[in-house]
């Protein structure tokens, strides 16, 4: 970035990936880069710290390896070495009271061989003998959108909803069926079902179209997950850019030449002026910053709800499990009562954790959905006795772990509600009408790292745009524009 007070200068608001690719981008395509992180620390719901020894990641672990914006982007960093895939993918699912696979031929817990969900035992004999009538039912009608749970309960019945979808999606989203987007939350199933009247035969489809040998689902770095904010960041730095933290952004505000941006607290408030904002922070910190400017926008951010979560890290040797661990962990259906909803063996999952110590295992237990705030009010000392609870039913530990963890999200994950994809295209549309303005993040097109990085990297590809509109920045700035489209 050059020092010439001439050369446009970007603010971007939030810390997160979405923040840190936007602020790649910019400070590689020319400009003048502020990021504005209100906490100490950058990475959003990416980070790292040891247990027992072990960098075990505290938030989401993975990202998804078979769309390309990660993998491509930790290359682009210069670290591909570090990209490490799970050396097992094999997961259960905790039904009528036993661990049971989860049954082949799913897209998302919605089925399409029926042998192998009879095999499974997922469901009772009643909720089994429900799922074929969606090869005779008449087509259900579902509009511009339906949930989750209407749409797949009407073709196969609430169980298969409730024991096989929900626990899926309630491990990327913490919501719940019922309330669930299903052409935002799963995609690929609602697409190919507007082409057949039968869902079992729409993810036959799905299946069918899928490479013979589509590779590795996830990936992960070998230093953990949460190293990647910082890879991003000495990125930002390198060109030139300049990242803040415990930065809050309390006010933004339209100015003749450009924006203004309030920094910091009431008592000692920092104006900061720019030519261009990107809004890469949550939909609530979001919504208040563009009431006054953009309130159409703000109004959209207000209705997308967020749940809040906790991870609960253990670690033990590996002779307390009387039951090894087989798989990479299990899902446990809201159905079936218990606190835990998701258990991650990730020294099973991941061989380079394992291989570092092959003495211990490490759990990582998800407590939390959406409308359980009264779970995660709980002490630290609770919920961690509730994941040792759980490991003591499934898989008979019987010892107290080496070295514990808890990590709360409060209102971490954004619940995409039926009509999110309306939603989305009105706050888009809204903003757009602010030449010099964008929005990034989870709350838009996906919550995992890749749909992020390329939202991000759209949004910064407009702001390039409108500085070359206004020809402040040259050709070359044009065609990193371009060059940051997803």
């Amino acid at each position: 970035m050059s020092a010439n007070p001439t050369t446009p200068r970007v603010a971007v608001v939030g810390g997160g990936v979405a923040g840190l690719v936007a602020a790649m981008r910019l400070a590689r395509g020319g400009v003048r880069v502020t990021l504005l992180e209100g906490s100490p620390r950058i990475g959003g719901k990416l980070q790292v710290s040891e247990v027992a020894g072990l960098p075990v990641d505290e938030g989401a672990e993975a990202m998804l390896a078979r769309r390309p914006e990660a993998l491509e982007l930790v290359r682009e960093l210069g670290h591909g070495d570090a990209l490490v895939h799970p050396g097992t993918t094999s997961a259960a699912i905790l039904s009528h009271g036993a661990l049971r696979p989860l049954p082949s031929g799913q897209v998302m817990g919605v089925p399409s061989d029926l042998r192998a969900l009879a095999a499974a035992q997922v469901l009772s004999p009643t909720g089994l003998a429900r799922v074929p009538l969606d090869l005779v039912l008449p087509e259900t009608p579902r509009g511009d959108d339906v949930s989750v749970a209407d749409f797949i309960g009407a073709r196969m019945g609430r169980e298969v909803v409730d024991r096989l979808v929900e626990p899926l999606l309630g491990g990327v989203y913490a919501g719940r069926a019922d309330r669930l987007s299903f052409e935002s939350t799963l995609p690929a199933v609602a697409a190919a079902a507007r082409g057949e009247r039968s869902l079992i035969n729409a993810v036959k489809e799905i299946r069918a179209k899928a490479p013979a040998d589509p590779g590795p689902v996830f990936a992960t770095l070998n230093t953990g997950l949460g190293t990647l904010p910082h890879l991003i960041a000495d990125a930002v730095t390198g060109a030139g850019g300049e990242i803040r933290t415990a930065a809050t952004v309390r006010e933004l505000r339209r100015t003749p030449s450009g924006w203004r941006l309030t920094v910091g607290s009431a008592r000692d408030p920092e104006a900061l002026d720019a030519d261009a904002v990107v809004i890469a922070c949550p939909a609530p910190p979001a919504a208040r910053l563009l009431a006054h400017e953009v309130p159409a926008a703000a109004r959209e951010l207000e209705r997308i709800e967020t749940a809040s979560m906790a991870i609960v890290t253990l670690a033990y040797p590996a002779s307390a499990f009387r039951r090894a661990p087989r798989g990479s962990g299990y899902l446990v259906p809201a159905v079936e009562g218990r606190q835990v909803k998701a258990v991650t063996f990730s020294s099973v999952k991941w061989p380079h954790l394992r291989d570092r110590d092959p003495g211990i295992i490490v759990a990582r237990a998800s407590i939390g959905r959406i409308g359980e705030e009264h779970t995660l009010q709980r002490s630290d000392d609770e919920l961690k006795a509730a994941a040792m609870t759980e490991l003591a039913v499934t898989c008979g530990v019987a010892e107290l772990p080496v070295e514990s963890r808890v990590t709360r999200w409060g209102g971490a994950l954004p619940q995409y509600d039926v009509g999110h994809a309306d939603r989305v295209a009105r706050i888009r549309s809204a903003v757009a009408g602010q030449p010099g303005l964008a929005v990034a993040g989870a709350a838009y097109d996906g919550l995992g790292v890749p749909a992020v990085i390329a939202n991000a990297r759209s949004a910064a590809g407009r702001i390039l745009e409108y500085l070359e509109s206004r020809g402040e920045t040259n050709d070359g700035h044009a065609r990193e524009a371009e060059g940051a489209r997803p």
